[in-house]
């Protein structure tokens, strides 16, 4: 995809999940996504944000492919200011997102369109047993906002994963692609 390339040279190290993921999106024809944990961006010298890679910026590229594909992205986020840094950085891209501050759970259980791709990024990943939890809480109130092919990617595997894999494998999905950071599942297994 085109709109990829420019991500290519970034040190990222989610940037081989994300190609395939959107690579796979755009095959299935996915358009309405939904993302938990807005990418946060950084402060530097005082005034000036920046991006951060270390964020992965997942909000830029999920905006950028929504653009391509004449989709739209709703992202979600508790803090104000991680939804106001995305802002800034997307502000070319705001006719196709949709931005919420609220928590993630309650966010997912009042989204009342059916998500293509679903992106759970929400809650730091310290406390891997509450990040666990909170992570099967959002797979929870998901799954039934989610069709057939859907594609779910999770990210800070081994952090947050520990309990939402589980469930979504208990469900009919099947593991697509695995990096050492991020699982992608569906309940199609084709990925042609």
């Amino acid at each position: 995809m085109n709109f990829l390339k420019k991500f290519n040279n970034i040190k990222n190290i989610r940037y081989k999940s994300f190609e395939f993921t959107l690579n796979l999106c755009q095959k299935r024809k996915l358009k309405n996504i939904v993302e938990t944990g807005t990418s946060r961006g950084k402060i530097k010298f005082f005034f000036f944000r920046k991006y951060n890679w270390k964020d992965g910026m997942s909000t830029i590229m999920f905006a950028e492919y929504a653009k391509y594909i004449n989709g739209v992205l709703h992202t979600c986020d508790i803090s104000a200011n991680n939804i106001h840094n995305a802002k800034k950085f997307t502000s070319n891209l705001k006719k196709f997102i949709y931005f919420y501050v609220n928590d993630s759970v309650e966010f997912l259980n009042n989204f009342s369109s059916k998500i293509d791709f679903l992106y759970l990024d929400s809650f730091d990943g310290h406390d891997s047993i509450k990040a666990s939890e909170h992570q099967l809480r959002e797979a929870r109130a998901s799954i039934d906002k989610l069709h057939n092919n859907s594609l779910v990617l999770l990210d800070d595997k081994g952090a947050k994963t520990n309990l939402s894999i589980d469930y979504y494998t208990r469900n009919g999905y099947f593991v697509l692609y695995e990096s050492k950071n991020q699982i992608l599942l569906s309940k199609n297994n084709n990925v042609i």
